[in-house]
């Protein structure tokens, strides 16, 4: 259902006949600082963050998974030309990695149904430091 919700609300692939069609790239950057958040799993004595991404429009090859910095970026891009059909399809996924997140230790895999998921080790101190307590005013 995540899956589903996902993909109808990030959805920027376009595909026509006997036309040029160029869809926006769009980009998404996402947080999982909430240690209760569906995205962090334990494993074990050990949680991990969980990522999914439906990329089944495109083919393995087409697909890149990187850090930069403290990012996890997921692009992919698809492009089809012939004489009556042009189609264009790209994806962008940032996501914004817990501090003291080892990208060494990320690993991604591809599933036969196009869902890249990527696992990513939590250190311990991620799930702990920084929490505020925000107190509530009543008027």
């Amino acid at each position: 259902d995540l899956m589903n919700r996902e993909s109808s609300f990030f959805e920027t692939s376009t595909a026509t006949s006997n036309a040029t069609t160029s869809a926006k790239p769009h980009s998404q950057t996402q947080s999982a600082s909430d240690i209760s958040s569906p995205l962090i799993q334990d494993e074990g004595d050990n949680k991990v963050l969980k990522l999914r991404f439906d990329v089944s429009q495109y083919a393995p090859e087409e697909i890149v998974v990187k850090t930069v910095d403290n990012k996890l970026l997921v692009h992919a891009k698809h492009e089809e030309k012939s004489d009556t059909k042009s189609v264009y399809r790209e994806y962008n996924r940032e996501f914004l990695l817990p501090k003291g997140c080892n990208p060494e230790l990320i690993k991604s895999s591809l599933s036969k149904d196009g869902v890249l998921t990527v696992d990513a080790p939590l250190p311990p101190q991620a799930l702990t430091a920084g929490e505020t307590m925000i107190p509530i005013a009543h008027n």
